[in-house]
């Protein structure tokens, strides 16, 4: 079976979590800081605060807004489900948003006329998490302009979408938005087993995101008399740290960063060249973007579910490890007496299935895969 995707992990990576085992800090310490200051770097944000997942750090982003119970929060229908749990966990009211069948991102036509409802009806969002979907960025100027005109926070959710661009700003410098959110998650663009990041250029959300991060607890006061390891918890926070072993992996993913894109970059560009089944419909990039390509979604053609998952579990049969991302959140059980219909999610969802893509995918087993699927009638 060939893996849809799949971690990268080699010798020196190894090494790294070894050496850790057999230092002083295994939890949060010297690495995570060291880590941190990689994404910074890269990200050319101000501030980086590293977590243990992008759950985690979705959730504590939507704490640092201030967003509270009855708050309206709207994200897109077509992503994992953290995406709109994190705001739940505050008890916000969700709103899903409809995608373009162009990138499977935010529509933004839908999304203006959305917005000028709302502000009739005096229920505007408080925030937005907009979903760099398959690590095809948004397009984040024009969301950016609704912004400025509606007064909204923006939280980009870059689960898939470390090392992509848009018009030659590196996702996560935070210029059209209040925060980003990355996944290491395995599958994702560099990996640290779990954990996730978020970047920001705004210190008051840095100092609180490090609260939440750490129970609410504040470690540094100004006092005249003060004892060693004195401490107060200021806020409800949570354990939501990174650790070293987590770190010391991702310091030495994240000098593979860019090898890992132009690789699945080139898988991307081989794909759209040799497959030729006309069934199917192959996806495109956000024009003035990069994008770090972290799934290849096909359509099928026709808009039968019954059709795709036949296919789905032919191409299993075969060998080829196909997933489903994503079913529409407002069709989980969770969500269901929200009672949405999205034309275009419901769409994309009857008919999409995600083909292999990962840096170590051989140039064998890409010609399998292609293959495979212009082999299907």
């Amino acid at each position: 079976m060939i893996n849809y995707s799949r971690q990268s992990i080699n010798s020196k990576e190894i090494k790294a979590v070894t050496n850790v085992l057999k230092s002083n800090y295994l939890t949060q310490g010297p690495l995570v800081q060291k880590f941190e200051k990689r994404i910074k770097n890269f990200c050319k944000s101000k501030y980086v605060v590293a977590v243990n997942s992008a759950t985690s750090g979705l959730h504590i982003a939507c704490m640092s807004l201030g967003i509270k119970k009855k708050d309206m929060v709207w994200t897109s229908a077509i992503s994992f489900v953290a995406s709109a749990n994190a705001a739940a966990y505050c008890g916000a009211n969700i709103e899903f948003l409809d995608i373009s069948l162009n990138d499977y991102n935010i529509n933004i036509s839908n999304l203006k006329t959305k917005l000028f409802k709302a502000k009739q009806k005096g229920k505007l969002p408080k925030a937005i998490i907009v979903v760099h979907f398959a690590g095809n960025p948004c397009q984040m100027d024009e969301i950016y302009k609704l912004k400025k005109q509606y007064k909204f926070k923006i939280i980009e959710d870059a689960s898939h979408a470390m090392g992509a661009k848009f018009k030659n700003n590196i996702i996560g410098n935070c210029k059209y938005s209040d925060m980003c959110i990355f996944s290491f998650h395995p599958v994702k663009s560099i990996t640290t087993a779990e954990g996730g990041a978020i970047t920001t250029n705004v210190k008051k959300y840095y100092d609180d995101l490090k609260l939440f991060r750490e129970h609410g607890i504040k470690r540094e006061f100004k006092k005249k008399k003060i004892r060693p390891k004195y401490y107060e918890q200021i806020k409800l926070g949570y354990n939501y740290r990174m650790n070293e072993l987590e770190a010391a992996l991702g310091i030495e993913q994240i000098k593979k960063l860019s090898h890992f894109i132009n690789k699945r970059i080139k898988i991307f560009r081989t794909y759209k060249a040799e497959l030729k089944n006309d069934l199917f419909i192959y996806p495109n990039i956000s024009v003035n973007s990069k994008s770090s390509h972290h799934l290849f979604v096909i359509l099928l053609k026709k808009n039968s579910k019954t059709l795709r998952d036949k296919i789905f579990l032919q191409l299993l049969k075969k060998g080829v490890g196909v997933n489903i991302h994503y079913i529409p959140i407002y069709k989980h059980p969770f969500y269901k007496k929200k009672n949405y219909s999205l034309d275009n999610s419901e769409k994309y969802y009857n008919t999409c299935i995600s083909i292999p893509i990962f840096p170590t995918l051989s140039k064998n087993q890409q010609n399998f895969v292609i293959r495979t699927i212009n082999s299907i009638k």
